[in-house]
């Protein structure tokens, strides 16, 4: 069960992003008082935990009721991740948020905990489809406990990163977190490629 942990942990932690998040959130938030930036962070990641633990508990009973098979799940949720961790790579997607962030901070948007930090940032496509990926593959009650006991302690890990924010990034810098954000898109299409590689061999096999 350590592994599974690990696994899912490492998983939904490069999918959600937390160092990616942390500067976005911080570029949203520079106007804001320290108190209500905190009060936006702490929103943002319970919101978001609420949506991937919805899509985590109903996610399977959703792909039945569409008549969607799981193998089939699986390689189309491992292309989406490919594609994310391309983007991460070649630093598109932290591309995409700063953009993002710009046209909200030009519109004067004061409340970023819902969008764009809970949906899409935190519960995107991404992450709704790895949850959804990683409850599909636990076997038992045992097992589900330790993937959503994952969850929590990345959105924990989440939360810690969005509330110190400015101080982190002033800490790290620029260059690190191009680094990291590389990294991490490195991992995250392995961990992807396999995703395609058990839906292929489930669907061969079936």
């Amino acid at each position: 069960m350590i592994e599974l942990f690990v696994s899912a942990f490492i998983t939904l932690f490069v999918v959600i992003d937390p160092p990616g998040c942390a500067p976005i959130f911080a570029g949203l938030t520079s106007n804001a008082a320290p108190r209500a930036a905190r009060a936006m962070a702490i929103r943002a990641t319970f919101i978001s935990a609420a949506i991937l633990l919805v899509f985590a508990i109903f996610g399977e009973a959703l792909l039945a009721a569409l008549h969607i098979q799981l193998d089939s799940f699986r390689i189309a949720g491992g292309i989406m991740l490919f594609l994310i961790a391309l983007e991460m790579v070649f630093e598109k997607r932290s591309q995409r948020r700063e953009e993002r962030a710009e046209k909200l901070i030009a519109d004067e948007v004061e409340d970023v905990s819902v969008f764009p930090m809970a949906m899409p940032m935190l519960a995107g496509p991404g992450s709704i489809a790895t949850i959804m990926l990683l409850m599909s593959r636990a076997q038992g009650t045992e097992a589900t406990l330790v993937i959503l006991g994952a969850l929590a302690a990345v959105l924990i890990v989440t939360l810690v990163a969005l509330v110190a924010a400015g101080p982190l990034m002033r800490l790290l810098g620029d260059k690190v977190e191009a680094v990291i954000t590389r990294l991490l898109g490195v991992l995250l299409a392995a961990l992807a490629a396999q995703y395609v590689i058990d839906g292929l061999r489930g669907t061969i096999l079936a």
